[in-house]
């Protein structure tokens, strides 16, 4: 099998989860709390936040979920929020977040492009914080094709997304590495066809991914050497 291209997960594969997103989740409680501290433990109930850690647990809806998705998960314990006044506050907010790459990303994605493989990244994040920050990260031009949850292909873990980047890119979905931190990029990928790779850079551990993952890495640095293995 030769592989032509690769599809990236976002949050806790292209940049690290814990240092990036439950900051940002403690943040965004504190704010919306505005003081309650009841409503402080309602809304870190209904993200899974734990905060003697300061991190989201595994079966949070911050890691996999839609915006829309986690907005619908808090505005039901915040009175007086609707559901898209949570959302616009939570992608305007997240497009602000400064976040922590998993390695150099500039040299690895060069790396993998030097190739001739072609790049994506599909998130369940908005396409508008995808941009964000892909850009603010510099590495925007790296990726032939950058979606979210809202760009019309679907999310994961439907494979639909996944699938369109194999039509835009017009190569078939067997020789595409889907890369994640989290079975729904695991199980999307398998339903796409696609080699699927798990990372150990988001909240998942390795027996949470195996049954999901031909191969697992520590993180996206170790693809270029793995793509060398004879076996492969």
């Amino acid at each position: 099998m030769q592989v032509k291209a690769i599809l990236f997960d976002k949050d806790g594969t292209l940049f690290d989860f814990h240092a990036t997103w439950s900051v940002w989740v403690g943040r965004a409680i504190v704010e919306f709390s505005q003081g309650d501290t009841a409503l402080q433990r309602r809304i870190a109930e209904a993200t899974h936040y734990d905060f003697e850690t300061r991190k989201v647990r595994l079966t949070s809806p911050v890691i996999a979920c839609t915006n829309r998705q986690v907005s619908e998960s808090i505005a039901e314990v915040i009175p007086g929020k609707s559901v898209e006044e949570v959302e616009e506050y939570l992608m305007l907010s997240a497009a602000e977040v400064t976040q922590v790459p998993v390695v150099p990303l500039g040299p690895c994605l060069e790396q993998l492009s030097a190739r001739g493989l072609a790049l994506g990244v599909i998130t369940n994040d908005t396409e508008y914080c995808a941009h964000a920050h892909l850009g603010k990260a510099g590495i925007s031009d790296k990726f032939r094709f950058i979606a979210g949850f809202d760009s019309g292909f679907g999310a994961k873990p439907d494979p639909d997304p996944l699938l369109a980047f194999a039509r835009a890119m017009d190569v078939a979905p067997a020789s595409v590495i889907m890369v994640g931190d989290s079975a729904h990029d695991l199980v999307a990928g398998r339903a796409a066809g696609m080699v699927t790779m798990g990372v150990l850079t988001g909240v998942a551990l390795e027996h949470d991914l195996a049954p999901h993952a031909d191969v697992i890495l520590p993180d996206i640095g170790h693809i270029d050497a793995w793509l060398d293995q004879p076996s492969f």
